[in-house]
This record gives structure tokens, sequence and C-alpha cells, in this order.
């Protein structure tokens, strides 16, 4: 344990769930029985229908949360990078059979975290702390949600776009979007073909530009 939180101390001090907590960090992964493990792109980190009994921290690479709808198309239901978790929900309601699949599409190395602790009795104080710094990462994660829904809720592809890249820009004009191409039309529930198209008609128009994964907003009102 005191190999990972040397190695990703500053990232793990940055996270919601251990945050500001210093020395104590290592004391709360012990307590979290953190396990780390290393997948290859493309291995799968949970299947669909596997009970899901721990949550994941990501320390390096991508992974994504998914799963497919009645037609078998996939959607992306997250998309989390270093220093982002996943399957908080799940583990926390102890899921016997997990409704998405999580793959990894890079190279990554994860900290498996047992939610056990969250449940102690009686007063201690590391217990009371971390089920409070879960239960903010629990809002965080409604959020994030809730912004999803709000791309998802648009009628054209050009309004899911525009809704994508203001979560993403933070008001900035030049910004990078974490997906591929065929990842972000799986992200948005748009065809490939025809949101590709839609973004060269954007570019064309003057509305954006961009070069693979970044983009810059060139009109506001678009």
């Amino acid at each position: 344990m005191e190999e990972i939180t040397g190695k990703y101390s500053k990232l793990l001090g940055e996270t919601t769930l251990f945050r500001g907590m210093g020395g104590v960090i290592s004391e709360a992964l012990l307590a979290m029985k953190a396990d780390g493990s290393a997948y290859i792109k493309g291995e799968f980190l949970c299947r669909l229908g596997q009970p899901v009994e721990r949550f994941g921290l990501v320390l390096t690479g991508k992974i994504q949360v998914c799963m497919d709808d009645i037609d078998g198309n996939r959607m992306i239901m997250a998309n989390v990078t270093a220093g982002g978790t996943f399957g908080e929900s799940l583990c926390f309601l102890h899921t016997t059979e997990s409704p998405v699949y999580i793959v990894a599409t890079e190279d990554a190395e994860i900290l498996w975290l047992s939610p056990d602790v969250l449940f102690t009795e009686g007063d201690n104080k590391l217990s009371a702390e971390l089920r409070s710094r879960f239960t903010a990462m629990i809002a965080e994660r409604a959020l994030s949600m809730n912004t999803r829904i709000q791309i998802l809720s648009k009628l054209t592809i050009r309004d899911k776009l525009i809704a994508l890249f203001s979560s993403y820009s933070a008001g900035a004009e030049s910004f990078d979007v974490p997906f591929s191409r065929e990842d972000m039309a799986a992200y948005i529930g748009a065809d490939r073909s025809a949101m590709s198209r839609e973004l060269s008609k954007m570019k064309a128009e003057g509305v954006i530009d961009y070069h693979k994964e970044n983009f810059r907003i060139l009109k506001k009102d678009c």
C-alpha cells in the first residue's frame, strides 16, 4: 500500500474521496481493502451480469462504462480517466448482476476499493469520514449523469454536439473532448456517419474548428 500511496500520492490527494486526508490516505486504503490491477486496452474489467463488489479508481489510462440498447447498439454511460471513479452506486447497492460492462479503452491501472468500511457501526471516525466523502462522490456522479441526460434529450445532432462541447469547454474557446469519433457518436446517441457530416457542416459554416480530439468554438451563437 505504501508503494501506491507514494507513486500516486498527488493523484489520490486530488480525488473527492481522499482530498485533504494527507497521511491518513494509507490507513483509508487499508480500510477499503485497496487492490491495484493492470489492464490492457480492450480488456474487460467487468462483464454484463457479473456481481459488483468493489468500485474502481483509475490511476492511469482510461476506461468506459457501457451498456447496449435494445437493438444491440453500444451506449457509453461514462468515460473515466485518471483520478476518476466508477461503479460506486453498483457496489454500494450490492448489485448481484451488473447492468453495464466496463472495458479499458487504453492500457490502464485500476485501484479497486471495497465499500464495506462505510457500513461499520459504532464510533469509527475514519468510517464516518469516508462515508461522508463517498456520499459527495455519489452526488458528483449524479450531476455528471444529469449533464449526460441533457445531451441525450436534445432533438438534433447539432444540439447534442453543442451540449457535449459545453460540458467539456468550461467556457474556454479551445478544449479537448476525450472521445474518438466512434465513441463520441455512441456517447451522444447518434449515428457516426450522420454525426461526422454534422461536424463537417459546422466547420464549413465557421461554427467550430477541430483537429482530432481538440475543438475550438468560433461562434458562440450556433
